[in-house]
């Protein structure tokens, strides 16, 4: 009874070990992302001029920040904005595969030695610097790693307490594998995709590998096998997360995994000699084996990498074969281009999502307003209801826009962000309403023309002429608005906006002026002056809510 208390209590301490590690590895990697947000958002636009270096931005970028999820999920961005194709994403992520398995080599570490001695100095040191606002992100950084380096070393005293390679009933399970059967290779293999699965963490199911080998417990071919299940895990999880993301994002996840499908099926094939020569690199032993198993993470990796990446284009052919389009009629609902609700992000990598849909949002109501503009100049009937349905239908896709995107800015805001990137939620609510509002101010223009037509009110070529000339310069505030969205927070103005934005209050105050002497003088009736002077206001009031705009993206 007191043996099995033991193994009970023994058991809890596991559980708490792999908490802490799993905990440990997500803060590390947030505080990075913290760190570098922005400028992995550039190096991943910029550095992919081929297959190659496309691979090795991966790699990097997937190494700094310790999650190949960030940056599968920026890589799927660029492809839907159209700034990288399909198969430059395939070799960033062929790269995030290499990148990823630095973990493995920061779980070895943690069985290698006694870390615990280390990290009680360094909560110390993340203490002071997380009080110390300047560099608290940094100070987070550092907690995140001794929290993980507390796990691994809980985990590893835990192993060695347990003595899991004196006991018999352990022992005997694993023993009656045959290590040499193919069939108990398969068997192991899927052992380590379904745990991966279920835990919803590779780096906690090699922890737990680490473990088993490294107590003699668990013999290292069938260790092996559980990392290459969990290589297919991992895999497994992206594609169900991104079943209601978009095409583009399903063909991404596709990739990575037929990528590692790949590499197992290959694996197999020469499994024990390929297992028995890292061994011979690294040295066999017991204390070794934690080694053993980075070292052919690593390995099958660059060798799976060096295989494939050669093949790239046909990569992209068979994952546009089995995920294809779907037809525009049964794409139903509302789309989001950047945001991928479908795939599991940290927050800081989805506020930039976000801040990209925003800017998105942005063209969005200026080709919405350029569709006003064009019912100016329409005469027939038919195509003036066509093109105002259309303006209606743009309206209703705004109010759902809004929603969307401060829905998915209230989540991120509930988990752990930098005091900047609150700032940042927070001026995005206010961009998305004033955004919305101009998607309103447009709808507005379209049913005072629409009423117009209705009555049969007849602006004439004078009012035409003078309203499309202060719909130029609405048009030039939208431009300019559009511009500030995407430009960098710390090179952006609000001068020119507001130049534009003088200019149409002064036309705005002379065609009224102008209306009322036309009135006056019989050149058109008050209902047609009415009209006009509302359509002149509406526009003076859209080029407000762009101020509006602009003042939020730089924060004043």
């Amino acid at each position: 009874m007191e043996n099995d208390q033991d193994y009970f209590a023994a058991a809890l301490q596991l559980l708490g070990s792999l908490g802490l590690l799993i905990y440990g590895m997500r803060m590390m990697s947030e505080s990075l992302q913290k760190l570098a947000g922005p400028s992995l958002r550039h190096v991943l636009a910029r550095m992919t001029t081929n297959r190659v270096t496309g691979m090795l931005t991966g790699v990097g970028v997937t190494a700094a920040v310790q999650s190949s999820t960030a940056t599968t999920v920026m890589t799927v961005s660029f492809v839907n904005a159209g700034l990288l194709t399909l198969a430059q994403a395939i070799s960033i992520i062929m790269g995030a595969n290499i990148g990823t398995t630095l973990t493995a080599w920061i779980m070895s570490a943690g069985f290698s030695f006694n870390v615990t001695d280390i990290v009680y100095p360094v909560f110390l040191i993340a203490l002071i610097l997380i009080y110390r606002k300047k560099h608290r992100t940094t100070g987070e950084f550092l907690f995140g790693i001794a929290i993980l380096f507390l796990g691994l070393g809980t985990l590893r005293q835990t192993g060695m307490d347990m003595h899991l390679g004196e006991n018999e009933s352990v022992l005997n399970f694993f023993a009656s594998f045959d290590p040499d059967s193919f069939g108990t290779t398969l068997l192991f293999l899927l052992m380590g995709g379904v745990l991966t699965m279920c835990v919803q963490s590779s780096a906690a199911v090699m922890a737990i590998t680490m473990i088993l080998c490294s107590s003699g417990a668990l013999p290292i071919y069938q260790g092996i096998a559980l990392v290459m299940g969990e290589n297919i895990g991992t895999t497994v999880t992206s594609n169900v997360a991104a079943l209601s993301a978009s095409t583009q994002a399903r063909r991404a996840a596709f990739a990575h995994m037929f990528f590692n499908l790949f590499g197992v099926c290959w694996m197999l094939l020469v499994f024990h000699p390929f297992v028995d020569a890292v061994c011979n690199i690294v040295g066999g032993g017991v204390e070794n084996l934690s080694v053993v198993l980075a070292t052919f993470h690593t390995c099958f990796n660059l060798a799976n990498t060096f295989i494939l990446i050669w093949f790239v284009p046909q990569i992209e052919r068979i994952v546009c074969f089995v995920i294809r389009e779907k037809p525009e009629a049964e794409k139903g609902g509302l789309h989001m281009q950047y945001i991928q609700s479908g795939l599991m992000q940290t927050p800081e990598i989805a506020v930039l999502q976000a801040q990209k849909e925003t800017a998105a949002f942005g063209k969005r109501v200026q080709a919405m307003f350029g569709m006003v503009v064009q019912l100016l100049n329409v005469t027939d009937e038919r195509t003036f209801s066509e093109l105002y349905n259309n303006i209606e239908q743009e309206e209703d896709a705004t109010d759902k826009i809004e929603i969307e995107i401060a829905n998915y800015l209230q989540q991120v805001g509930e988990n752990r962000l930098s005091d900047e990137t609150k700032e940042k939620v927070r001026r995005m609510m206010r961009e998305i309403s004033e955004l919305e509002s101009i998607g309103d101010v447009c709808f507005k223009l379209a049913r005072t023309m629409s009423h117009r037509q209705r009555d049969k009110l007849e602006f004439g070529s004078m009012i035409n002429t003078k309203l499309k000339e202060m719909a130029a310069l609405t048009d030039k505030a939208l431009t300019q608005m559009n511009l500030v969205m995407d430009g960098q927070t710390e090179t952006i103005s609000i001068d020119k906006t507001l130049r534009i934005e003088n200019d149409i209050n002064v036309m705005r105050q002379k065609l009224k002026d102008d209306n009322i002497t036309a009135v006056n003088n019989h050149m058109y009736n008050y209902a047609v002056g009415t009209l006009y002077t509302d359509m002149v206001n509406d526009l003076e009031k859209l080029g407000d809510y762009v101020v509006n705009v602009v003042e939020a993206r730089i924060g004043q």
